[in-house]
């Protein structure tokens, strides 16, 4: 079981800091050509979306591979599945279903068994 949870760790740390670091670099208006969503927030707020994924994304290995304070592991991985329900939220609100939807929840599902795997 250990080994699925680090491998679901990496999957997700790898999205999810790949997706933040995009919301960090890019400017909105570049972004809302690929992703309509970011037009209902402003630019601090995508920035402080971005910053939440890649804290996340360290959150999900740095403090098991370190040892140090591996109870950050799975409130990182909470913190995840939170931030994936507020984008399926939204994505429901703007009716974008289809594929963006159905991504937030797979992604808050791998989140939300990490929690449960790492508690």
């Amino acid at each position: 079981m250990n080994t699925v949870l680090w491998i679901v760790q990496g999957i997700l740390a790898v999205m999810f800091l790949m997706a933040g670091m995009m919301k960090l670099m890019q400017p909105k208006e570049k972004m809302a050509e690929m992703m309509g969503w970011v037009e209902d927030f402003s630019q601090g707020q995508v920035r402080g979306i971005g910053i939440l994924e890649v804290l996340g994304a360290l959150g999900l290995i740095l403090p098991m591979l370190t040892g140090i304070l591996p109870i950050l592991t799975p409130l990182a991985a909470v913190g995840l599945a939170l931030t994936m329900g507020g984008a399926f939220m939204t994505h429901l609100r703007r009716k974008e279903m289809v594929p963006m939807g159905v991504m937030n929840m797979m992604l808050f599902a791998m989140a939300a068994f990490v929690a449960y795997g790492r508690f």
